[in-house]
C-alpha cells in the first residue's frame, strides 16, 4: 500500500475527477435529480451509490472521509460540520438512559462539558477518571461500561494513554473505544491499529491545517459509522462542501506539515525544559514525560502541539504572550501558523477555573502549537520574549 503522505495527496480523488480536471470539484447543489423513480429509490435507500440531499450528503464531502479513512486504515468514515459535531453525535448516537460512559478528566474541554453537564440529564453515568492512573481507569472499566472514551495525546497537558491496554480491558466488558486523535493526526499514529473501534478527528486543525474551514470526522467500523452518521443525517450536522475542500486541499500537504512540526515542536520543548525561567514542559517526546515510553511505543512521531507553564504563574503568562512576534494568539491549534493560548481562553474556556484545576490544568499553562516556520526563528521568538519578562515576574528562585 501506498505510503501515507503519498495517501494525502491521491486518496479518494481520482474517481471524482470531472472533464480532466486535476482538482475534486466543490459540488454546491443541495439536491441531486432523477428520471428513474426506482433508481431513485435505490439510493435513498442505501442500495446504490448516489446522493439525494446535501444535509445526507455530498460528493465533495464523501472525497474528504474517504481520504481521511484510506490514513487512517479505517473500513468507514463521515464528516461533520466540526469536531465536536463528529464527538457529540458519536456519543449521542450510541448511548442510551441508563448507560456508562468511562473517561478521562484531561480531555478537550468542549468533550468535558459533555460529560460533566449534557450526558447526566440523560440519565447516563459517567465516570471521569485520573488520566494517568490506569489502574483506576481499568477499575471503572471493570464495573461495567458501554463506551470508553480517550483522548491521547490529551488536551492541553500532552498526557498519553496507553491504547492496547485500554482496549483489552475495555474487551472484557464488550465496551466501544473511542479515541480522540486530533492531537497526533493519522501520520503520528493510527488507533485503529491498536484495537480501538471509533477514531474521531476536530479536523478544522491539523487536518486542514490554514485555520481557514471547520470540520470533524469519525472512522472506523463500517456499522459503528453507519449508525452515527444516521443519526447525524437527522441532527443536522453536515459538513459544508466548501469547507470539505478546503479541507482536502489541506490535507495535501499533512504529511510535510507533521514532519516540520514534528521536529519542531521537540526541539523546542528541549529547549524550553532547560530554560530558568519554565517551571515545566509536557511533551511526549521528552524522556522526562512520565509516559514517554508508551509514547514511542504506539506513535511513530510526537506532534506539533505541547504545552509549558511559566515561573511567576498568570502573572506571567499575561507579560509573555503578547511579546512573541510569531505566534497568533488565538484558540485554535494545528495550523501552518504557530499558535499559543493559555487553556482558560481557549481549549477550556468553557470550564470554570475550579473544573480546570481538578483537571490538573494551573492557569499558568500555555499551550503552544508549532507552525511550519523555520525552528530557529521560533526558538529565536522564544528567547527574546523570555527576555522581555520583567525580573519580578517570572525570575528563577
Amino acid at each position: 500500500m501506498e505510503s501515507r503522505g503519498t495517501r494525502s495527496v491521491w486518496a479518494g480523488e481520482e474517481k471524482n475527477l470531472l472533464q480532466g480536471a486535476t482538482q475534486v470539484p466543490v459540488v454546491h447543489s443541495v439536491s441531486f435529480g432523477y428520471q428513474d423513480i426506482d433508481a431513485w429509490h435505490d439510493v435513498a435507500l442505501g442500495q446504490k451509490e448516489g446522493h439525494i440531499y446535501g444535509r445526507n450528503s455530498n460528493p465533495t464531502v464523501e472525497v474528504f472521509a474517504e481520504k481521511v479513512r484510506s490514513l487512517e486504515g479505517a473500513e468507514a468514515a463521515a464528516a461533520f460540520s466540526t469536531g465536536m459535531a463528529a464527538i457529540s453525535n458519536a456519543l449521542f448516537a450510541l448511548l442510551s438512559s441508563g448507560d456508562r460512559v468511562v473517561t478521562i478528566k484531561d480531555t478537550y474541554g468542549g468533550a468535558s462539558k459533555i460529560f460533566l453537564d449534557h450526558l447526566p440529564r440523560f440519565q447516563v453515568d459517567v465516570a471521569m477518571c485520573d488520566t494517568d492512573d490506569f489502574d483506576g481507569i481499568e477499575a471503572e472499566i471493570q464495573k461495567g461500561c458501554q463506551i470508553l472514551y480517550l483522548e491521547t495525546p490529551t488536551n492541553p497537558t500532552l498526557k498519553v494513554i496507553d491504547l492496547e491496554r485500554m482496549v483489552r480491558a475495555a474487551r472484557q466488558q464488550g465496551a466501544l473505544v473511542f479515541v480522540d486523535n486530533t492531537f497526533a493526526t493519522p501520520i503520528n499514529q493510527n488507533p485503529l491499529e491498536l484495537g480501538v473501534d471509533l477514531v474521531i478527528h476536530s479536523a478544522t486543525k491539523f487536518l486542514g491545517g490554514h485555520a481557514d474551514a471547520l470540520g470533524g470526522v469519525i472512522c472506523g467500523a463500517e456499522e459503528i459509522v453507519k449508525r452515527v452518521n444516521r443519526f447525524r443525517e437527522i441532527q443536522g450536522g453536515a459538513l459544508h462542501p466548501m469547507a470539505a475542500y478546503l479541507l482536502l486541499r489541506g490535507m495535501k500537504t499533512l504529511h510535510l506539515r507533521v514532519r516540520q512540526q514534528n521536529e519542531s515542536a521537540l526541539a523546542i520543548a528541549r529547549w524550553l525544559e532547560q530554560h530558568p525561567r519554565v517551571d515545566e514542559v509536557f511533551h511526549p517526546g521528552l524522556p522526562s514525560h512520565p509516559q514517554h515510553e508508551i509514547a514511542a511505543k504506539q506513535m511513530r512521531g510526537y506532534g506539533g502541539v505541547f504545552s509549558f507553564s511559566l515561573k511567576g504563574g498568570i502573572d506571567a503568562v499575561r507579560a509573555f504572550l503578547p511579546s512573541l512576534r510569531y505566534a497568533h494568539l488565538a484558540a485554535n491549534l494545528g495550523s501552518v501558523e504557530t499558535v499559543a493560548a493559555p487553556p482558560r481562553t481557549s481549549s477550556h474556556l468553557e470550564c470554570s477555573e475550579e473544573e480546570r484545576r481538578s483537571m490538573g490544568i494551573p492557569e499558568g499553562l500555555i499551550r503552544y502549537s508549532v507552525g511550519i516556520e523555520e525552528t530557529d526563528d521560533l526558538l529565536s521568538d522564544l528567547k527574546q520574549a523570555l527576555d522581555r519578562l520583567p525580573e519580578r515576574i517570572g525570575a528563577p528562585s
